[in-house]
């Protein structure tokens, strides 16, 4: 397929799935039942951080941990005592526990106190058209505070050769200024150009079908390599090209 017609088959793709329908269905309601910038933004963060696997069990999970914290998350992380932390214990998803949700409030706190919020990390630590350095740098800063080694998992790291794909969802949906209104784009100080593709099983198998990586594992050198052919095709605006690959493996089957 030529790339002009690539382009104009996902530029379709794409506008089919971007709009507001999707919302029911995807963890991005989340932050999407939020108003205050914080709550829009922590609430994101832990969604999109246990956003792997059933998507109607990541969302109802999703509320869960919503509901440990009064539905109040900014408030909630920022005035919790350690007694409140407590009930936290009991939350489970797939591999992330309690242990984890606890260390995740308490580095969220960390961040909000001594760096600004997480919108700060990532736009004082941009570095050329890529976030990549900016997500190191965010869990190196996350995890200054105590915590077990298998938390550290839970926030993946593209120096590592990590295509990061639930930080980069995270991130979609915060800079991304989507007129359908799927993404919330409350983020000014990035621009949705230097965005990356979140890049899962669905969307790597659909891009091999089309042509667009050639490497097999989902790492960061795939990742690569699907940013650049979607920056040749929407320069300003790449991960819209996410619900096209995203629809085309989740809701029409595709596959290698």
């Amino acid at each position: 397929m030529k790339l002009s017609d690539l382009k104009d088959f996902l530029d379709e793709k794409a506008e089919l799935y971007n709009n507001p329908d999707f919302i029911s269905s995807d963890p991005i309601q989340i932050p999407h039942a939020f108003t205050l910038k914080e709550d829009i933004e922590i609430s994101g963060f832990l969604a999109a951080t246990i956003a792997w696997g059933n998507r109607k069990m990541v969302v109802n999970n999703c509320n869960r941990m919503m509901n440990f914290m009064g539905n109040s998350p900014y408030d909630f992380v920022m005035s919790h005592r350690p007694g409140d932390l407590e009930p936290l214990q009991s939350f489970v998803h797939r591999t992330f526990n309690g242990t984890d949700f606890t260390t995740f409030i308490r580095g969220l706190r960390h961040i909000y106190i001594n760096y600004g919020g997480l919108e700060e990390i990532f736009s004082q630590n941009q570095k050329g058209n890529m976030l990549h350095a900016a997500i190191t740098i965010l869990k190196q800063k996350f995890f200054e505070i105590e915590h077990q080694q298998r938390t550290l998992k839970h926030i993946a790291d593209p120096i590592r050769n990590s295509a990061a794909k639930r930080i980069h969802l995270f991130l979609r949906w915060m800079v991304r200024q989507d007129r359908a209104g799927v993404d919330l784009g409350i983020w000014k100080q990035i621009k949705p150009a230097v965005l990356s593709c979140p890049l899962d099983v669905h969307s790597g198998n659909v891009a091999r079908k089309l042509g667009l990586i050639t490497r097999k594992q989902d790492d960061l050198k795939a990742l690569n390599e699907l940013d650049t052919h979607l920056r040749s095709m929407d320069a300003s605006d790449p991960v819209k090209y996410d619900y096209a690959l995203f629809g085309l493996g989740v809701f029409e089957g595709w596959k290698l």
